[in-house]
């Protein structure tokens, strides 16, 4: 037979607080990452642009004017701090972040749960259910209220700064292709795809890092170069090349790390309570209905 509800009830409340608690550290240590973060990757921006610009392209580059280059690097460097303001907006904004990233990402299932360290598939699956990740509801406007809001915190979270980066390369490779850098006949929608291809690999390639090197095959082979195939050299800034290249970044990460151990802990524990409850409630209803005839 179930505990009585009222003591499960004790135990779920006893671990909200802790939830509450670890908001405020998880929050802290994001906090300080992203701060990292957006320095590392307005200086990774740079170096990856200029590894185009004078290494795969050096001739487009020299063809710019004095001022062409001067308002290039301006340009880029003002795209570079957009984005590192933007990785500190997304902590300010948690219900903006959430329902943002809801109309301009197609949650599937595999970015529904975020990438914390846990067991097995399985485990993940028990935390955060597929039908259970939702948007938070308007009740949800500062702070997570229960250890499970907290999860879809984090993982939304995870998912916008991955975004930050993603929207920066495209916008980078798109000024770039203005700028006369990459090949100007190569549709837009051409270059966001090769970038998201380059994105989905996830690994760190032997070239230059936070630039992607690719051979493109198009259907309209005259637009391009002759064959219908062309190398394409851009700008794809990766989170692990970025952390990878900063001391302070991965600091930082491996503090946010620490407390997602925690969290995933205490997820599984609230989960574990609330279907203690279901089983306690279900067990009071059917003897609440029983009757002896």
């Amino acid at each position: 037979m179930a505990r009585a509800i009222e003591q499960i009830e004790r135990d779920m409340q006893a671990l909200e607080k802790s939830a509450n608690k670890l908001f405020a550290e998880l929050n802290s240590a994001y906090t300080s990452y992203c701060q990292a973060l957006g320095q590392a990757t307005r200086q990774q921006l740079i170096l990856a642009s200029y590894q185009v610009c004078t290494q795969a392209y050096p001739k487009q580059f020299l063809s710019l004017s004095m001022n062409q280059r001067q308002q290039l690097q301006r340009s880029l460097r003002q795209l570079g701090q957009t984005a590192a303001e933007r990785l500190l907006e997304l902590l300010n904004n948690p219900m903006e972040m959430a329902r943002e990233l809801a109309y301009s990402i197609q949650l599937d299932r595999e970015s529904a749960i975020a990438e914390i360290e846990q067991d097995s598939i399985e485990e993940q699956e028990q935390i955060i259910p597929n039908s259970e990740f939702r948007i938070p509801n308007s009740e949800f406007h500062t702070a997570p209220s229960n250890p499970l809001e907290l999860v879809q915190w984090q993982q939304i979270l995870e998912r916008a700064i991955a975004q930050v980066l993603k929207t920066l390369s495209l916008d980078a490779n798109q000024l770039l292709q203005k700028s006369g850098i990459l090949p100007q006949k190569l549709p837009a929608p051409l270059l966001e795809a090769a970038t998201a291809v380059s994105e989905a690999t996830g690994e760190m390639t032997a070239g230059p890092p936070n630039v992607m090197n690719l051979l493109i095959e198009t259907e309209n082979p005259q637009d391009l170069q002759e064959g219908g195939v062309t190398q394409l050299i851009a700008i794809q800034l990766r989170l692990s090349e970025v952390e990878f290249a900063d001391t302070n970044v991965r600091t930082a990460r491996n503090q946010v790390r620490q407390l997602e151990s925690n969290l995933v802990s205490l997820g599984r524990e609230y989960q574990k309570r609330q279907r203690e409850r279901t089983i306690a409630e279900a067990e009071a209803a059917w003897r609440a209905s029983w009757f002896d005839e």
